[in-house]
């Protein structure tokens, strides 16, 4: 069992990708690093909002899979260059000015449950 160190993962998101709307916070990936499959969407959190997996979304290939959906047996295959973009709905401004903090936790069939800490600047 081969488990990515954090600083690779990491890689994987798009550097001045966060933005965010009325009701929505987006972000962007892209596999820079080899197939990969997510089998659950735990929960994202930005700064001190949480986003429960009621409230996410992947976006990839035209295909829009609600987070609830996403498990060990409909997991999300994250192919090498294959690009998406996390949607999370909100009723609150969670982004500010200056520097964000993310944190992801997801799902792996090899790793486990992963978190991973990023931040992106607005």
């Amino acid at each position: 069992m081969a488990v990515l160190p954090d600083f690779l993962i990491k890689r994987v998101y798009k550097k001045g990708s966060l933005r965010e709307s009325e009701n929505v916070v987006e972000f962007d990936l892209k596999n820079v690093l080899g197939p990969g499959v997510i089998s659950g969407l735990e929960c994202i959190q930005i700064n001190d909002y949480i986003f429960p997996k009621e409230t996410i979304s992947f976006v990839t290939q035209g295909i829009e899979l609600l987070a609830t959906k996403v498990d060990e047996v409909n997991p999300i295959h994250f192919r090498l260059n294959q690009e998406g973009t996390m949607k999370l709905s909100k009723t609150v401004k969670c982004l500010k000015e200056g520097l964000n903090k993310i944190i992801l936790e997801i799902m792996n069939p090899e790793a486990g449950k992963l978190k991973i800490v990023l931040t992106d600047t607005i």
